[in-house]
């Protein structure tokens, strides 16, 4: 009895209508409203980010020495910095900083380290084994130390920092998509299409990718969130984005100092922004892994 209930469950799941991806999303809002709530923020963050220019009601870079100090207003709402500039012009312009560094970083740690992790747990061997102790190596630093000791060679620049970021991500995802790849590998049928004839090419591709793809992105939206506080973080130490650029680190690095009790504002609103997405990023992240991966929910 218990076997035939089985099968009638199995044909319904089978049998059921698929959904739309309208539907895919009302769904995953109605049972992840977490998730919901941090895809919302990221939504406004992008928002704010690609029509930054026509929302800011000042430009971040010009400045009016008559106006330093300039408290939270009518005028300015988030009031202005020690040269003058619209703090929340300047908040606006720095989510596209944030934004652009994070998605950028992410994608192509994740990426490469997917493609690594791949190789490796497919090739197998000397390969595998000369991959592994150099994730080995990268993983024995921790991240930002990592990143900043590559943004400290390279200089403070927005290519630089993206590069500095990602690096630290690849041993990371190589290791996460290599642990999947290995156990699609193992599975009989991926055997029977090997005694088959079937190419490398067409294993990997057609089998072995399709499998890990759940991994790889849980892993690339969990690095996201990081990557946008890395950002911060280096453009703070004087190693990301430089003057005038509009970063939210470079905001805090600036005005938090010798600030703090004169002007706060300065460095609160840089500061709200930078916890919001990360904020944002991790809730989405979170709820998208549970989604795709419910095994992973107890880890």
């Amino acid at each position: 009895m218990a076997t035939t209930a089985l099968t009638h469950a199995q044909a319904a799941a089978v049998l059921a209508p698929r959904l739309t991806a309208g539907e895919e999303v009302v769904k995953f809002i109605r049972t992840k409203p977490l998730g919901g709530a941090g895809a919302l923020i990221i939504l406004g963050m992008l928002g704010v980010a690609v029509f930054a220019a026509a929302l800011a009601p000042y430009d971040p870079y010009v400045g009016d020495y008559g106006l330093q100090f300039a408290r939270p207003s009518a005028e300015h709402w988030f009031g202005t910095d020690e040269f003058g500039r619209d703090v929340l012009s300047r908040v606006m312009y720095g989510a596209r900083i944030a934004l652009f560094v994070g998605f950028t970083a992410s994608l192509a740690g994740c990426t490469l380290g997917g493609l690594l992790g791949v190789v490796s747990a497919y090739c197998g061997g000397k390969v595998d084994l000369l991959l592994e102790r150099l994730m080995d190596i990268l993983l024995a630093f921790p991240q930002l130390i990592l990143a900043l000791a590559i943004a400290s060679i390279l200089g403070p620049a927005v290519q630089n920092v993206v590069i500095a970021i990602s690096i630290p991500i690849i041993p990371r995802a190589a290791r996460v998509v290599r642990a999947t790849a290995l156990s699609v590998k193992e599975n009989v049928y991926v055997e029977a299409v090997q005694a088959l004839g079937a190419t490398r090419r067409r294993v990997v591709l057609h089998h072995i990718v399709p499998n890990v793809v759940a991994p790889y992105i849980i892993m690339l939206t969990a690095q996201l969130g990081g990557a946008i506080l890395a950002e911060a973080a280096l453009s703070y130490l004087g190693l990301g984005t430089a003057e005038p650029t509009p970063s939210w680190g470079l905001m805090l690095s600036g005005s938090a100092p010798s600030y703090a009790e004169k002007a706060p504002w300065i460095a609160l609103f840089p500061g709200i922004a930078i916890s919001l997405g990360v904020f944002g990023f991790n809730l989405f992240g979170d709820s998208l892994r549970d989604a795709l991966d419910p095994k992973l929910r107890r880890t």
